[in-house]
């Protein structure tokens, strides 16, 4: 494992590696030996992914919507790791709700976690990349700013929002060699879907029904391209949004 954590190359921040999605973009890098560092809010959860993930993984607890306190975490990371190559601005929460019953204190919530707390961590990993001149940055959207979706007011705000940060800040960073661009997963079979269709047989047939491909994806196919945005298969590509839905926005 040490001539494997000498080799590596490169590193990459996950936010939300813990779990889903994040966890299995994690399980991607280490694989293709970048040295991965996963940021969530439950050590337990961290401790076990780290525990699967190996010596090239090690993980911070840190709650994001500490604005005040991520400028020292990313110096302290850049301390401790050097240069961080890669982000991914995974972390992210979701309300179902009827739209008249959203509090402004629900909305600001999700606004904060899902909007403000990726563009302070990226502004703050981002000083670090310009130095070196390159970068990658991955934001994750979803389906949510592919077309309307009931009952999710706040997060659909949310990830359209990171749509249009993503070309933004691509715009921005990628004439200082800092490429950024947004993958917007389906419907990925995950423990928080499988809860939410599962009880939900109207829901889910309607999912699949305008999804040509017919089923769910999985974590892994997120994280597929994930890993192609992050590395130099990509090296001429900013500012794109790439739906990993199995046809799911196209569909009718």
């Amino acid at each position: 494992m040490d001539s494997n954590s000498n080799a590596a190359t490169k590193t990459a921040l996950v936010t939300g590696g813990a779990s889903g999605l994040g966890y299995a973009i994690a399980e991607k890098f280490v694989q293709q030996n970048i040295r991965t560092i996963i940021i969530g809010r439950n050590e337990q959860k961290l401790q076990a992914a780290k525990e699967k993930f190996g010596s090239l993984c090690s993980y911070v607890v840190f709650d994001l919507t500490n604005l005040a306190g991520i400028p020292t975490l990313v110096a302290n990371l850049e301390q401790e790791h050097g240069k961080i190559d890669i982000l991914v601005n995974n972390a992210g929460i979701n309300m179902k709700k009827p739209f008249t019953e959203v509090t402004d204190e629900e909305f600001q919530r999700i606004i904060l976690t899902n909007v403000t707390a990726v563009f302070a961590l990226s502004r703050e990993v981002v000083k670090t990349m310009l130095p070196h001149q390159s970068g990658a940055i991955v934001n994750i959207s979803s389906m949510a700013a592919q077309y309307g979706i009931p009952k999710v007011i706040a997060y659909t705000a949310s990830k359209t929002a990171i749509e249009g940060m993503t070309r933004s800040m691509a715009v921005d960073l990628s004439p200082q060699g800092i490429r950024v661009n947004c993958v917007a997963p389906g419907f990925i079979a995950t423990d928080m879907s499988a809860k939410a269709l599962d009880n939900d047989p109207e829901r889910k047939n309607k999912v699949l029904s305008r999804t040509p491909m017919g089923k769910l994806g999985t974590p892994a196919d997120v994280a597929e391209a994930v890993y192609y945005y992050a590395t130099e298969g990509a090296r001429y590509v900013t500012g794109t949004v790439l739906p990993v839905d199995g046809g799911n926005s196209i569909g009718f």
